[in-house]
């Protein structure tokens, strides 16, 4: 074997690192590089290491040509061009599991600080004051803890509040109330959540969808004197929101450790309140969490040098360019047909079946199925992509299961059949390629026959098959300046029975429109569904 070369861009933990130089590689460690600086350190690099800091950019993938491995020592890989480093065949590793104690561990910190004014007695005390009677605290027994997201940093968490003698009210829509009952851990709705809780702490993925998910509504619903922590990540907490929740006297308290911007600015509003607890984005600030992330990675990249072995992979590994050239429209088919199914599902998911036929059925159906399962979790965890969405579904207790149909047997417009088992029930969404540039469409939802190209904004309805329902639904979004761009009507089962259409829009239906349609008397049902890239 040539010389492997890893360079460590960021500061890494040096033991962490002893993995790759146990194995015999170069490890060349240079911190602080930026523009040609770096580019020249990587462009003879088979691995890099980075952490935070290091951008790893479509530029700089173009510059390190010998570069097969990127090991991220933490989570988040925002920092790195994904897309770009899969499209050069580069592996991207990170350390999911490396910060989930420490994290859990600082929620807890600033959790108790937040519930005894901690940071504010201490600043009286050491100003020279004896301030006993201005910083009277509230106890944790007794007290009802609502987390948003049940991952693993969530359940550890629930896990030490009981330890506090603290009531756990979870929302989490892909964990099903028989995954945590034996927890002691009771499941209801965000809204339920928000009402109940005493103390809110959000654990969930930084995504288009969850993004505000804690905001002015939720905070409306919450009771007077409910506290909030979010060690997550910034955005996931409406912060002007939250502020104008402090200031009416709503939420008594909050302790942030992580920001929308990161640092952020001196005069940013929630840092002038006394009510708020803040630090610098500590969750895995830790001397074992630091070496812990470290070391996993190294071994990760260590024996994908030595073996081939791919763990902690958040890409698709490097497929043949004629297999990639046939997969590729089922892929990204697929991964719309998972998340339109992930917008029509309520109840948490317990199995899926996925049937292939036609060409498909001679295709590789495990690219496709991993793509399907990333659309349909995207939402559910920060870390669920095409390499591991079936072990996400497997520790979810998902069961997943593949099938291909005869020809004889077969309807050319379901080359891809997705069925998604709920505690309530099932669904059914289905598609298939049309024409010479594999035009993939949504051919059938809930047993209806429709022809939908699954992209951009939509408004799915199911309506009583009556005169003057079309009409009426396009008046009323008239009414509301919503665009309607296309309208597809789906094969209906009987004369004057249930039908379905959907409605494509120029821009997201808001919650008032929906309002007026679900109040309107034929609509059975009416959502809004985002495909947008």
């Amino acid at each position: 074997m040539p010389d492997i070369k890893i360079f460590v861009a960021d500061d890494v933990s040096e033991s962490g690192l002893e993995p790759l130089r146990a194995a015999g590689f170069v490890v060349e460690k240079r911190t602080g590089l930026k523009g040609d600086e770096l580019a020249e350190a990587v462009a003879g690099a088979d691995g890099v290491v980075v952490r935070s800091e290091t951008k790893v950019t479509a530029a700089l993938l173009e510059a390190a040509g010998r570069l097969r491995v990127i090991g991220r020592a933490g989570v988040g890989v925002d920092n790195i061009d994904v897309a770009a480093a899969t499209a050069r065949g580069v592996v991207v590793m990170n350390a999911p599991d490396g910060n989930t104690m420490t994290t859990a561990e600082h929620t807890l910190a600033l959790l108790l600080a937040l519930a005894r004014r901690v940071p504010h007695g201490q600043a009286s005390l050491k100003a020279g004051r004896w301030e006993r009677k201005k910083f009277v605290g509230v106890e944790l027994r007794g007290k009802t803890l609502g987390v948003v997201g049940l991952g693993r940093i969530g359940r550890v968490v629930a896990s030490r509040a009981q330890g506090f003698e603290m009531k756990v009210v979870a929302f989490d829509p892909f964990v099903a109330p028989e995954q945590v009952r034996e927890q002691g851990i009771e499941l209801a709705s965000l809204e339920e959540v928000c009402e109940r809780a005493d103390f809110v702490t959000v654990h969930s993925p930084l995504t288009p969808e969850t993004r505000g998910l804690i905001g002015a509504r939720e905070f409306a619903r919450m009771k007077t004197g409910v506290r909030v922590i979010n060690c997550a990540r910034g955005g996931l907490v409406d912060e002007r929101a939250l502020y104008e929740a402090i200031k009416e006297g709503r939420v008594a308290g909050a302790a942030l450790d992580v920001f929308e911007e990161e640092p952020p600015p001196a005069d940013h509003p929630l840092l002038s309140l006394e009510e708020v607890v803040a630090t610098p984005h500590l969750g895995a600030s830790t001397r074992e969490a630091q070496e812990g992330v470290a070391v996993i990675v190294a071994e990760q990249m260590r024996d994908f040098f030595l073996t081939g072995a791919v763990r902690g992979a958040v890409n698709l590994p490097a497929v043949g360019a004629q297999e990639l050239k046939a997969l590729e429209p089922y892929l990204r088919l697929a991964e719309r047909l998972g998340r339109f199914q992930a917008q029509i599902v309520d109840e948490p998911v317990h199995a899926v079946e996925i049937s292939y036929a036609g060409e498909a059925a001679g295709l590789d159906a495990a690219p496709v199925t991993r793509a399907f399962l990333a659309g349909l979790l995207r939402n559910m965890s920060a870390r669920v992509n095409v390499v591991n969405a079936l072990l996400i579904a497997e520790e979810r207790g998902i069961n997943v299961t593949v099938s291909h149909r005869h020809a004889a047997s077969t309807d050319a417009r379901e080359a891809v059949r997705t069925r998604v088992l709920t505690t309530a029930g099932e669904h059914t969404v289905s598609g298939a390629l049309f024409g010479p540039g594999a035009d993939g469409r949504i051919t059938e939802i809930e047993g209806f026959r429709i022809e939908v190209v699954p992209e951009g904004n939509m408004l799915l309805m199911r309506s009583s098959d009556v005169p003057g329902v079309v009409g009426r639904v396009g008046t009323i979004l008239g009414d509301h300046d919503v665009n309607i761009s296309r309208f597809h009507l789906g094969g209906r089962r009987e004369r004057g029975g249930e039908a379905m259409s959907v409605i494509e829009t120029d821009a997201p239906v808001d919650d008032s429109t929906l309002e007026e349609l679900r109040a309107f008397g034929p609509v059975i049902s009416a959502r809004r569904i985002s495909l947008e890239d």
